[in-house]
């Protein structure tokens, strides 16, 4: 290792959404901030808050809403967290057993991915089944605190569906869904991309539904650090934003596309075939064995002020936490939510001035599909 070089270690988790660390590290972007970047693969989510809290890591690949658990004491090993920087928007999906979606589609859901018409057909679905612990439906999701439980609940509950009385939901690592769902342990999942790509491949599953159909162009992974090492680094961190964010553009380039896919495809990253890596990487999604379709903004990357946090985006992630019983509300949660997803330290470290106030998102929300 270049000794001039600063020594960073990021943990990741094997996900498409991990490439803007893959590529700082591997396309030299790192190394041109004067960062020698380590990337550790991890198994599971809760691996990756307890080791960046214990100081294993110095930053981490992390959902969007695990800083603020941390950082409001919610969850295990807690310790104050920042997101000070977004890795991508989009990307999750919420995937079906063939034989789930074969009764969804006879009760009338759509082939597209509408939320509405799918939601309702579950909705069917699960009246029909009774109210019995036995019939309900068994769900996965990656972590209790992540953008796939809250949209899975939230489709649920716009759907009439309570998630916490009418469907099962479990924990289980993102690598795993397929297989679960292969195996009869799962109804459905919400996961990053490739997990639902694999399940649609093997014919065992179908994508329902995803999240930008959700909530259009919404953070799902950020760049997770403990205060107690941003604050002693802060050029560090800003160079590593400043790489980080080169490497978000070059991801973003539909020319590179390819070459990116091959990339994360390696053993040591997702080790998956590189046919499972390139739908969500250009944006042609195959929902089920005969059906595809164009979604130009399934997964997206790109850095400069897009890939600034906005307080809002931590808003909606806290008020899913007071809706599901997971936080209590507060006047100072939501001000320690802002400061977790204040754009100050991303524009410092990229001398952006005067970005413009992020609107929030427009939210699916009810069955006629208007948005709240």
């Amino acid at each position: 290792m270049d000794t001039h070089l600063t020594p960073v270690i990021a943990g990741f988790i094997p996900l498409l959404d991990s490439a803007v660390l893959v590529a700082a590290r591997e396309m030299g972007f790192a190394e041109r901030e004067g960062i020698a970047l380590k990337l550790v693969r991890e198994t599971s989510w809760a691996n990756i808050r307890d080791r960046i809290a214990v100081g294993h890591f110095d930053v981490a690949h992390m959902l969007a809403p695990m800083p603020i658990a941390a950082s409001l004491n919610l969850t295990s090993l807690a310790v104050p967290m920042l997101a000070p920087m977004i890795l991508g928007l989009g990307g999750n999906a919420i995937t079906v057993s063939a034989d789930l979606w074969r009764n969804m589609a006879g009760r009338g859901a759509g082939p597209d991915g509408d939320p509405v018409s799918t939601g309702a057909a579950l909705a069917k679905i699960v009246r029909d089944s009774g109210a019995g612990p036995e019939a309900r439906l068994r769900f996965g999701v990656v972590h209790p605190f992540s953008g796939h439980a809250y949209e899975l609940r939230y489709w649920l509950a716009a759907a009439g569906i309570d998630p916490d009385t009418d469907v099962e939901i479990s924990v289980i690592a993102p690598q795993l869904m397929a297989d679960a769902l292969a195996a009869g342990q799962l109804d459905g999942f919400c996961v990053g991309e490739p997990w639902n790509t694999v399940a649609v491949a093997a014919g065992t599953g179908r994508i329902a539904t995803y999240k930008q159909a959700i909530w259009p162009d919404s953070p799902e992974k950020v760049l997770g650090v403990t205060r107690k090492w941003a604050e002693p680094h802060p050029v560090t961190l800003s160079a590593l934003m400043r790489a980080v964010s080169s490497a978000a553009d070059w991801c973003a380039d539909p020319a590179n596309a390819e070459p990116l896919a091959v990339l994360l495809a390696r053993p040591e990253i997702l080790a998956c075939p590189v046919e499972v890596c390139l739908p969500a990487l250009k944006g042609d999604m195959q929902l089920g064995r005969n059906t595809s379709r164009r979604i130009p903004e399934f997964l997206t990357f790109s850095g400069g002020a897009r890939a600034a946090p906005s307080p809002g985006h931590g808003q909606w992630f806290y008020e899913q936490m007071v809706r599901w019983g997971q936080a209590e509300p507060s006047a100072e949660a939501e001000a320690s939510v802002a400061r977790i997803f204040s754009p100050g330290l991303y524009q410092s470290a990229l001398g952006l001035e005067n970005l413009p106030r992020q609107a929030p998102a427009r939210l699916f929300d009810r069955l006629d599909g208007t948005g709240g």
